[in-house]
């Protein structure tokens, strides 16, 4: 069983941990990167932590997060997908998909038709997440911001 919340500003410091986590296992699937974002000072994590869209998963079996997303406006009736992480102990078990449901719940709430992402088009695992969740490739085509050496894909799934 998947429980998925939104994140309150006591949530700030498990945030920062998984961000954190994620930057460091998986530093070309993100646009930022673990050295920028370790700098920041509280009140950016407090700003994180209690930002709208902003939402953790959990699990029985671990006693931290297993899960992290956000969502943004990106333009009127599009909801941006950002800073997806599933722990590796956590995988498997639907926090993924938990994860996407929340961002598109929450994105269906403030009336958006669709919620877009990108995706580093080496990270064939997350893909193919994206894929059984409803997205679908567009032709869009970007440098990964972090890294521009690899390339980014555009994702999109309607609402």
């Amino acid at each position: 069983m998947v429980l998925v919340r939104a994140t309150t500003l006591d949530d700030w410091q498990p945030m920062r941990d998984i961000r954190l986590e994620a930057l460091r296992q998986a530093p070309d699937a993100f646009a930022s990167t673990y050295d920028r974002e370790t700098a920041f000072e509280a009140a950016e994590w407090h700003r994180r932590a209690t930002r709208d869209g902003s939402f953790l998963a959990f699990i029985p079996e671990l006693a931290v997060p297993a899960g992290l997303v956000g969502g943004f406006e990106q333009e009127p009736g599009v909801a941006e997908l950002v800073s997806m992480f599933v722990r590796p102990q956590a995988r498997g078990h639907g926090v993924g998909e938990a994860l996407i449901d929340a961002v598109a719940a929450w994105a269906q709430n403030r009336s958006a038709t669709s919620v877009h992402l990108w995706v580093s088009e080496t990270n064939k695992p997350a893909i193919r997440l994206y894929e059984r969740c409803g997205f679908t490739v567009t032709p869009e085509r970007q440098p990964l911001p972090s890294n521009p050496a690899l390339g980014e894909v555009g994702m999109t799934r309607p609402l």
